[in-house]
């Protein structure tokens, strides 16, 4: 899939400010609670194998490109990380979505409005960034969203 870029300083808080100090122990943590966010998520990433230098490169195997999508967007929407590799195998490859970044203001319905022309269709974004998003109304500026064709 490739590399993704996200904004480092917005998204989930899963490192605590300590842990920001790059150290290898540290880095061991890090992996591991990006690791433990995959897993909490239920993302199906079979073989998965976390790398954390000045990016986070993820290996293994999903069943479909949107898995694999949501994982890259999983690691990417956690603030301190700036970009995402995606070494991923898709089982299963499908046509790719685009990706949004939320601005200031914006809300499903008006982002379903931009993409597609209808703001009813709010929907499918939401479901596309399930489990990430829990709710429609939970999204926060500089967030990257899954926007399916």
């Amino acid at each position: 899939m490739g590399l993704f870029s996200f904004l480092k300083n917005k998204g989930a808080q899963l490192f605590g400010k300590k842990e920001q100090e790059a150290t290898k122990e540290v880095e061991l943590t890090k992996v591991q609670k990006l690791e433990q966010e995959i897993q909490r998520l239920g993302l199906d990433v079979s073989d998965l194998r976390l790398e954390l230098c000045e990016q986070v490169i993820v290996h293994g195997t999903t069943p479909s490109t949107a898995t694999a999508e949501r994982v890259v967007l999983a690691l990417g929407n956690v603030d301190g990380i700036g970009s995402v590799d995606s070494q991923l195998n898709v089982l299963n490859p499908e046509p790719e979505a685009k990706f949004y970044t939320v601005e200031s203001g914006d809300s499903l319905s008006k982002i379903s409005k931009a993409m597609y022309g209808d703001p009813m269709k709010y929907q499918q974004i939401f479901e596309a960034n399930q489990p990430m998003l829990t709710h429609p109304d939970k999204i926060y500026p500089g967030q990257v969203l899954r926007i399916p064709q």
